[in-house]
C-alpha cells in the first residue's frame, strides 16, 4: 500500500538518480585535470601528463559522464563507465586489500553498481535520447 503512493514518482526518481550518477561522474573526471575546486585548494596538484592511463580515465570520466547525465548513448556510456570501474578497482584499490572500505575501493564500487542500474535501464523516460532518436540507442 504505501509503496503504491511512491510508483507514481519512479520515472522523477530515476531521472533525478541518473542526472546525479552523470553528474557526480562527470566532477570525478574533471577533479583529475584540477578543474574542479575541492574545499578551497585544487582538487588535483597538476594534470596528469597528457596520454598517461591517469588522463585516458579522466578523458572517460568527463565523457560517460557528460554522456549519462544528459542521457545521450547512457547504456553504452554505462557499460563503459562500469568496465572503468572494474579497471580502477583491480589495477589501484585491490592491491590495498579487497576489502573496499579498507583500500578506498567504495566509490568505484559505488558507480560499478549505479552504472549496472544504467545499463539494465537505460535514459528512460526524459533523456536528449528520446528527444533526438525517439526510441533509446540500444
Amino acid at each position: 500500500m504505501l509503496l503504491q503512493k511512491f510508483e507514481k514518482y519512479h520515472l522523477w526518481s530515476y531521472l533525478i538518480f541518473r542526472v546525479f550518477v552523470g553528474f557526480l561522474f562527470l566532477q570525478h573526471g574533471l577533479q583529475k585535470f584540477a578543474i574542479v575546486v575541492k574545499a578551497g585548494a585544487a582538487a588535483a596538484p597538476s594534470a596528469p601528463a597528457l596520454f598517461s592511463l591517469m588522463w585516458f580515465a579522466g578523458v572517460i570520466e568527463i565523457v560517460v559522464g557528460i554522456a549519462v547525465l544528459i542521457g545521450l548513448f547512457t547504456r553504452g556510456a554505462a557499460l563503459v563507465g562500469a568496465l572503468q570501474m572494474i579497471v580502477a578497482y583491480v589495477k589501484v584499490h585491490a592491491p590495498q586489500g579487497i576489502n573496499p572500505f579498507l583500500n578506498g575501493g567504495e566509490l568505484a564500487v559505488m558507480f560499478f553498481v549505479a552504472f549496472l542500474i544504467l545499463l539494465a535501464h537505460g535514459a528512460g523516460k526524459w533523456s536528449l535520447e528520446r528527444v533526438i532518436l525517439k526510441k533509446e540507442f540500444l
